[in-house]
């Protein structure tokens, strides 16, 4: 795994890595002082929308080993904040997702801002994204900012490496899609500090710990895709701004085929 520092970036490199991987962790892409920024942003925009839904699935107690967890978030902040908005559309963010993809066209899918509380944050089953809105070619990623550190006591997300090669694979919908049949523990923690982005394919079988720490753990998920490729069902088509260009253009004029 090849990991770079602000300013100089391999593209060619990352995607290399990106591609026998399945994912590239980036140092750096954001600055300390901008990430303590979206951190600060990313609790004030949760505690001002004040909603009591917890979206732990219900398969992850059995990574807490029964241990009541919990979770907060809310999907799409770029419609309640504008500094999210500006950061979908940061040339530091959309060229390494336009050189994993292999396109220069990124269009954004959907945005998930998580806080893991601190003590019993929930943790998430090993899954691939794939089930969830499965695409024609699978050219979907997704990236995770890290508004603060993640180190593995916070639940940092952990990935099996090269697992995207095999493809979609069989996932248990009970409790919300997840794999049954790969243990929890073969998977890699990706360590992770604040400013750092870890780029990933949505065929990537990935998943994040339990907080046992005393601080919150803070991130912003970025689901993006190439827009030649069509989805193959209807899921998440709710998602505010979803089709939105966040680097060059849609040569499908909204009409994939």
């Amino acid at each position: 795994m090849t990991t770079l520092t602000t300013p100089t970036r391999d593209l060619d490199q990352l995607a290399a890595d990106h591609a026998r991987d399945g994912f590239v962790l980036v140092k750096g892409l954001l600055s300390k002082e901008e990430a303590a920024a979206y951190r600060a942003r990313s609790h004030d925009l949760i505690d001002r929308l004040n909603r009591n839904d917890d979206p732990t699935w219900a398969s992850a107690a059995d990574v807490a080993m029964g241990q009541a967890t919990s979770l907060r978030h809310v999907h799409d902040a770029q419609f309640y904040d504008a500094a999210f908005g500006r950061l979908l559309l940061d040339p530091r963010f959309t060229e390494v997702a336009g050189a994993v993809l292999g396109t220069p066209n990124v269009q954004l899918h959907h945005t998930k801002l998580f806080i893991k509380p601190p003590e019993n944050g929930s943790p998430f089953p090993l899954h691939q994204d794939h089930p969830f809105f499965p695409h024609k070619y699978h050219r979907v990623g997704a990236a995770i900012f890290h508004f603060d550190d993640a180190p593995d006591e916070k639940g940092c997300v952990r990935v099996i490496p090269g697992s995207h090669t095999s493809g979609p694979r069989e996932h248990s919908a009970e409790g919300s899609f997840h794999l049954t049949d790969v243990p929890f523990s073969d998977a890699v923690p990706q360590p992770a500090e604040a400013g750092d982005v870890l780029f990933f394919s949505y065929l990537t079988v990935h998943g994040s710990g339990l907080n046992t720490s005393n601080e919150a753990r803070t991130t912003w998920l970025v689901q993006y895709r190439d827009p030649a490729d069509p989805p193959l069902t209807d899921q998440h088509s709710g998602s505010l701004g979803q089709g939105m260009i966040l680097a060059g253009v849609d040569p499908t004029n909204r009409n994939p085929q």
